[in-house]
C-alpha cells in the first residue's frame, strides 16, 4: 500500500508544481497550448507505441477492446444529454471532460503492483479501446456538438479521427499487433524514450493549465460534471465485478480502470476547441485526486 501512496503522491506533486511554476512566473497560461501539442503530437503517440509494442494481441481478449469503447459511449452519451439544454460548447465541454480514461498515465501502474499479468493484459486491451475513443472518435463527437447545426457525418468523423496523431498511431500499432509484427529496435528504443515523458507532461500541463480562482457558477459546473462521472464511474465498477461472467482477476481488473480519472488528453482536446482549458484543467486535476481515493480504496477491498 506504500507504493500505492507513494505513487498518488508524485502525481499529486507534479500537478502543484506546475501550478506553483505558473504562480512565480516561471510558466505562462499559454504555455499549456505548446505542452499540449507536444503530449498530443509527440509524447502520447510514442507512448502508444512504446506500450503496444509490450504487448501480444490475444484475440480471446480483445472484448475488453469492446467494453473500452463502450464504456467511453456511456460517459459520452450521459454528458450530451445532461446538457441537452445548454449550448453546443456546454455540451462538447462535458462529452470531452466527463469521459475517457486515463489509463496509461494513470491507473496501469496501479494494475502493475497489484493485479497479475492477466490483470495487465486486460488493462492494456481495455486502453486500446478507451484510446479509440480518447485520442479521436470523442473529440470528433464533441467538435460536431460544439458547431451547433453542423451535422455529423461519416465522412467527417473519419477526416477528424485520422488527423489525430494518437489514433494514427493506435490504428498503426494494432494492426501491426494482430499481424504479429515487431517494429525494428531503434524504433522502440526511441518511443520508449519519449514516451516516457509523456505523464510528466501530461501532468505539468494539467497544473499550468489549473487555476483554483473561479468563479462560482464554474465551481457549481465542476461539482455536477465529476459527481456524475463518479455515479456512472461507481456503478460500473460494482456492476462489472458482480454481475459479469469474467474470471475473477478480469473483475478485479475492470472495477479499478473504470474508477480512473478522466482521460489526460481532455484538457489539451478542450484547447483546441477553444473551450474553457482552466475548469478543463480543474475536472481533471480533481478527478485524479477523486481516482487516487476511490483506486485505493478498491484495491483494499477488492484485494
Amino acid at each position: 500500500m506504500t507504493a500505492v501512496l507513494m505513487r498518488a503522491a508524485a502525481f499529486v506533486a507534479i500537478i502543484i508544481m506546475g501550478y506553483l511554476l505558473k504562480r512565480a512566473g516561471f510558466f505562462q497560461a499559454k504555455d499549456f497550448y505548446l505542452i499540449s501539442r507536444v503530449v498530443i503530437k509527440i509524447t502520447l503517440p510514442a507512448a502508444i507505441v512504446s506500450n503496444f509494442s509490450k504487448i501480444t494481441m490475444e484475440r480471446s481478449l480483445l472484448a475488453m477492446c469492446v467494453i473500452g469503447i463502450l464504456c467511453n459511449f456511456v460517459t459520452i452519451g450521459i454528458g450530451y444529454i445532461t446538457n441537452i439544454s445548454r449550448s453546443g460548447d456546454s455540451k462538447a465541454f462535458a462529452m470531452l471532460n466527463m469521459s475517457g480514461y486515463n489509463v496509461g498515465n494513470f491507473t496501469m501502474p496501479f494494475v502493475q503492483s497489484f493485479l497479475s499479468p492477466v490483470g495487465f493484459a486486460a488493462t492494456s486491451l481495455f486502453d486500446a479501446g478507451n484510446s479509440v475513443m480518447c485520442t479521436g472518435l470523442t473529440y470528433s463527437l464533441a467538435s460536431m456538438a460544439a458547431g451547433g447545426e453542423e451535422k455529423p457525418s461519416f465522412n467527417k468523423v473519419v477526416k477528424k479521427l485520422f488527423s489525430s496523431v494518437p489514433f494514427d498511431s493506435y490504428v498503426i500499432m494494432t494492426i501491426l499487433g494482430l499481424l504479429k509484427i515487431k517494429l525494428p529496435g531503434i524504433i522502440i528504443s526511441f518511443a520508449d524514450t519519449a514516451g516516457a515523458a509523456n505523464a510528466f507532461l501530461a501532468l505539468l500541463m494539467l497544473g499550468i493549465g489549473f487555476e483554483i480562482r473561479m468563479e462560482k457558477e464554474k465551481i457549481k459546473r465542476i461539482i455536477q460534471i465529476l459527481g456524475m462521472r463518479y455515479a456512472i464511474a461507481i456503478t460500473m465498477a460494482v456492476g462489472f465485478y458482480f454481475f459479469t461472467p469474467f474470471s475473477l482477476e478480469i473483475r478485479q481488473t475492470l472495477a479499478i480502470v473504470t474508477l480512473g480519472p478522466v482521460a489526460g488528453i481532455s484538457p489539451a482536446f478542450t484547447a483546441e476547441l477553444k473551450g474553457d482549458i482552466e475548469m478543463a484543467s480543474a475536472v481533471n486535476s480533481l478527478s485524479i485526486i477523486i481516482s487516487i481515493v476511490a483506486i485505493t480504496t478498491a484495491l483494499i477491498v477488492l484485494l
